[in-house]
């Protein structure tokens, strides 16, 4: 297994890391997902970490916190050789005091995490989503507070603008806070939006991509083909209302390249495009996810080989869109000093 520093950080992670959505799954969009209890979450653990997959993805709000509680109890006895990453901020239930990173909430959201995880530190703490609501000040000052407590190591985000992302780096450097090291974000071959802002700025200031979602929301598990109807047993049915929208002309145009170069490598399609992500700039884990261990060892077969430069130049070109602007003026005009996203 490779590793890598998460972003200007010292902390040195997998390029593949574990999600634990499929922990305790329940309710629409995570029962879909799966719903692994402790037995079957600790075997998956052992196999992560017989690869040197040691980096664990959860949130609080993956099934109300029963991802993290069988996350602990799959890292029982074992603390020591695990990372693990969460993420707070998203409702967890309808009063006021539910949502949100204020002070109070932050601070209980961490010790709540704690708990369920049974451990008394997180190695990276991440917030789910901006809370315009509350001062990046705030924020930033009751991290400062829960990482001089020794309860969280690094701190991240999901989902922010950049703005978002600037204005908090601002900030955390004027005071002398921690910084964002972290970005954990959508990126897939039908879905590159984060190459316009979020990449430059993550190679501006040291923040590495832990990228969810890699294979498009299950879109580019193989199972999906030109002229095809829907597997019948696909998730897609319950759960692409909850994610990307993707283009289906764009789907098939990336996965029939995908799948040509299946043909010619003797990979599966599921490690093609995760090897891609691989090679992106600023992309510091890529975090993969599975219901069994049969999709679990597939998905470790990303590692360990590499396209050839044909190869990546031909899936840029079928997953490539116009830049939105004010960025397409830069890509089609000559002589703009720029970050160009196919290069590696």
């Amino acid at each position: 297994m490779e590793y890598r520093r998460l972003g200007a950080s010292g902390l040195r992670v997998p390029v593949l890391s574990f999600g634990c959505g499929t922990f305790g799954g329940s309710g629409p969009l995570f029962g879909a997902w799966g719903n692994s209890d402790a037995a079957e979450a600790r075997r998956l653990v052992d196999i992560c970490l017989d690869a040197g997959v040691n980096l664990l993805d959860t949130a609080d709000v993956y099934s109300a916190g029963a991802s993290e509680e069988v996350l602990g109890q799959a890292i029982k006895g074992r603390r020591g050789d695990v990372l693990i990453s969460t993420k707070t901020g998203l409702p967890m239930g309808d009063g006021p005091a539910e949502w949100g990173t204020s002070s109070a909430r932050l601070t209980a959201s961490v010790d709540g995490a704690l708990r369920r995880l049974g451990t008394d530190y997180i190695d990276l703490l991440q917030l789910h989503a901006f809370d315009a609501s509350t001062p990046v000040e705030e924020v930033l000052s009751t991290l400062d507070r829960l990482v001089n407590a020794g309860k969280v190591r690094y701190v991240g985000v999901s989902n922010f603008a950049g703005w978002q992302i600037m204005k908090s780096l601002a900030a955390a450097d004027r005071h002398g806070w921690p910084r964002y090291v972290a970005n954990q974000v959508y990126y897939s071959l039908v879905g590159r939006d984060y190459e316009w802002d979020l990449m430059p700025l993550g190679l501006d200031q040291g923040v590495g991509a832990m990228v969810w979602s890699p294979l498009g929301w299950g879109r580019l598990t193989g199972k999906i083909r030109r002229g095809v109807p829907l597997p019948e047993k696909s998730r897609l049915h319950e759960t692409a209302a909850f994610g990307p929208p993707v283009d289906d002309e764009r789907l098939y145009r990336v996965i029939d390249a995908l799948e040509a170069i299946a043909g010619e490598t003797g990979k599966t399609v599921p490690q093609i495009a995760l090897n891609w992500l691989l090679s992106r700039p600023t992309v510091s884990s890529v975090i993969i996810g599975a219901r069994n261990e049969e999709q679990l060892r597939q998905n470790l077969g990303a590692v360990g080989w590499s396209l050839t430069a044909e190869q990546i130049a031909v899936l840029d070109a079928a997953s490539v869109t116009d830049a939105s602007y004010p960025h397409f003026p830069y890509y089609r005009q000559e002589g703009f000093a720029r970050l160009n996203p196919p290069a590696v």
